[in-house]
């Protein structure tokens, strides 16, 4: 087992001792009330994380000025004394179980929405600079005195932080927010005092951190997140950035946050906000790094670096003195003492697919999580030992039976799970081929290695009947038997060149040089984007108007980008007619009709369920249940996150 010495021990933020080098990243969650107040569910999730061993938890973004500066529609607050007393009882829940945290202070400025996110208000910022990205609400440029007032506001928040007992506050200067917009030159076209010059665009941070110091004292610490490279034309660059976080540090801030990316960084924002499955683990260290170089203050780096072993590399190797890890501890918030325990195999990896995290709150939901149930729903997914062990057999290995059989396994109960193929992972296994989607593998991996540590008794090879469930007399019986390919009713669709995705994603059949993909969701599009990075010529036929459309906003937009720089065409509003030895005739709303040359027709039209075996079995079981695509056709989230509810159940 790799040791985790550095990564594991104690650390000072100024005179702030932390139990280790782990540090819970700022993730906006909306789980307070929708006026921003704490409730019970906010506490428990972040008590799960403190419970989980991590060193320093920082905050959601807390809006200081309510409502043009909110972070989406119901941010937390502390633009207000009264708001103190519920912090208290967040931070003293988090302390019982050791762990520290931080207060991150918040405007949006520009980057937010007048209808969703304000109220109606006019949104404020240095320049009138709209940002398309959020709605392209026009803002308005703020006065001096409005400036001194807001630099107040930060002020005032962070007075409120330490009287909640928060440990530290950070200044969220970054991802193109109002702090982020008066440093860089991208969004401050200022002329007076607070613009103009690197001095000028300085003013506004500076005065902050320093009203905050003389507030404070000397010893309470000042974080700052920082955008070490915004990736935009005219904006922050990172030798920018080196000069700053000089500056931030001589007028006070203890340790530097590094992050990257503003919501209108190429070739979606949220790729360096938020990094995707696509980008390389740990893809930010080097900017903390430089940094690093720059300041004699810890610096805490990010980006992708939930990997354990990653993280204490990175580390040992001077490149930053903390990891920020966010989506990996909302997947799994015991990571930390795992990792200490060498339990490596038993920390449950992120898929960085920003579904239900990121994707969730662009829907205006609050956050959570596609292989996680019980993230946001703490204390309703508790693992409880069961009173009566049941004899449960669990049909189908695919994600929803793998997850049943672990959470049932973890509550006592005596588990068999019965998988017709030779390998568990059900629709998992094709989707893990393209190695831009290798965390799936991941996850077929950690849920294959948990069967085998819970003493889950799995029958490979075998197709459960009604017939061997009558013999077995099961207490309960749970259905995961999955979905196949739906084959539409097009003439020619049983020709020798039409295939299935998963034909082609499993080996089973090879794909020609020129390929029609009839399908635009998430799957055809995938594997369009693992087709045209082999050379194929690929079209993908959609009959909705936008392709991908059931993804998360954010994920859609890198997608749709891959495609584009692949040469992918995507024709929408357009239905196969038929297929032939040449390939696809086709007809767009307009009653246009072409042919789509291919040598090759695969098939991503949807699937079909697979439930035949519930109508057999009604009768034949004391408890009988459906879940995943069997139940309700879905996404990973639907599988999992059913297969755990009716584990809790039982």
């Amino acid at each position: 087992m790799a040791k985790l010495k550095k990564l594991l021990e104690p650390v000072r933020i100024g005179k702030l001792e932390l139990r280790n080098r782990i540090v819970m990243a700022p993730i906006n969650s909306h789980l307070g009330t929708e006026l921003g107040g704490v409730n019970d569910r906010l506490i428990d999730y972040y008590v799960e994380r403190a419970k989980g061993g991590v060193g320093l938890i920082i905050t959601d973004a807390m809006c200081i000025d309510w409502p043009v500066g909110k972070a989406g529609t119901s941010p937390l607050r502390i633009d207000g004394w009264k708001y103190v007393s519920a912090l208290h009882d967040l931070t003293d829940a988090v302390h019982e179980y050791g762990a520290k945290v931080a207060a991150q202070l918040h405007h949006a400025g520009r980057q937010n929405s007048m209808a969703v996110c304000a109220e109606g208000q006019q949104l404020v910022a240095p320049s009138a600079i709209p940002c398309l990205p959020t709605g392209g609400d026009m803002p308005r440029e703020l006065t001096i005195k409005e400036i001194e007032e807001l630099i107040n506001k930060f002020v005032l928040a962070a007075q409120r932080a330490k009287a909640a007992g928060f440990d530290a506050v950070e200044i969220h200067g970054a991802h193109g927010y109002l702090v982020t917009q008066f440093m860089s030159p991208h969004t401050n076209k200022r002329t007076d005092e607070y613009g103009g010059s690197f001095e000028g665009r300085m003013k506004f941070p500076l005065k902050i951190v320093e009203g905050m110091r003389a507030t404070l004292g000397p010893d309470y610490p000042i974080l700052f997140r920082m955008c070490a490279d915004e990736y935009v034309e005219g904006g922050l660059t990172l030798e920018d950035s080196k000069l700053i976080a000089q500056r931030l540090v001589a007028a006070g801030v203890d340790a530097l946050d590094i992050t990257s990316g503003i919501y209108e960084s190429p070739p979606a924002w949220h790729a360096w906000i938020y990094p995707i499955y696509d980008m390389v683990p740990g893809c930010r260290v080097y900017l903390a790094e430089a940094i690093k170089k720059a300041v004699n203050v810890p610096v805490i780096a990010s980006g992708r670096l939930g990997d354990p072993v990653l993280a204490e590399k990175v580390i040992k190797d001077g490149k930053a003195d903390l990891v920020a890890m966010g989506r990996s501890l909302l997947v799994d918030p015991e990571l930390p003492t795992k990792a200490s325990e060498g339990r490596l195999d038993d920390i449950r990896p992120c898929l960085y697919c920003d579904e239900g995290c990121v994707g969730g709150l662009s829907n205006l939901w609050h956050i959570d999580c596609q292989v996680n149930a019980a993230l946001g729903r703490e204390r309703e997914f508790q693992i409880k030992a069961v009173e009566k062990v049941k004899r449960v057999v669990v049909i189908g290995g695919g994600p929803a039976g793998m997850e049943a059989a672990r959470v049932a396994a973890l509550r006592g109960h005596d588990v068999t799970l019965f998988e017709k193929e030779k390998k568990l992972g059900g629709q998992l296994i094709p989707a893990s081929v393209p190695s831009f989607k290798y965390p799936v593998k991941e996850q077929i991996s950690y849920l294959e290695k948990q069967m085998n540590k819970l003493e889950v008794k799995v029958k490979l090879g075998r197709k459960a009947n009604a017939a061997l469930i009558r013999r077995l007399k099961p207490d309960v019986v749970i259905l995961a038997t999955g979905a196949s390919h739906l084959v539409p009713d097009i003439p020619g669709i049983g020709r020798r060149n039409v295939i299935t995705a998963s034909e082609i994603l499993l080996g089973k059949r090879k794909a020609g040089e020129r390929v029609a993909i009839i399908g635009g969701g998430e799957v055809g599009c995938e594997l369009g984007w693992f087709l045209a990075e082999q050379g194929r010529k690929v079209t993908i036929i959609e009959m909705q108007y936008a392709v991908a459309s059931g993804m998360n906003l954010f994920s859609r937009f890198y997608l749709l980008n891959k495609l584009a720089e692949l040469g992918v065409e995507t024709l929408i509003g357009t239905m196969a007619k038929e297929i032939t030895d040449k390939g696809v005739a086709v007809v767009d709303m307009d009653g246009n009709k072409k042919v789509i040359e291919a040598d090759t027709v695969i098939l991503a039209a949807g699937f079909k369920s697979n439930n035949g075996l519930a109508e057999e079995l009604k009768s034949a079981v004391p408890e009988l249940y459906s879940i995943g695509d069997c139940a309700k056709l879905g996404k990973i989230k639907g599988a999992i996150h059913s297969g755990a509810r009716v584990a809790h159940r039982i």
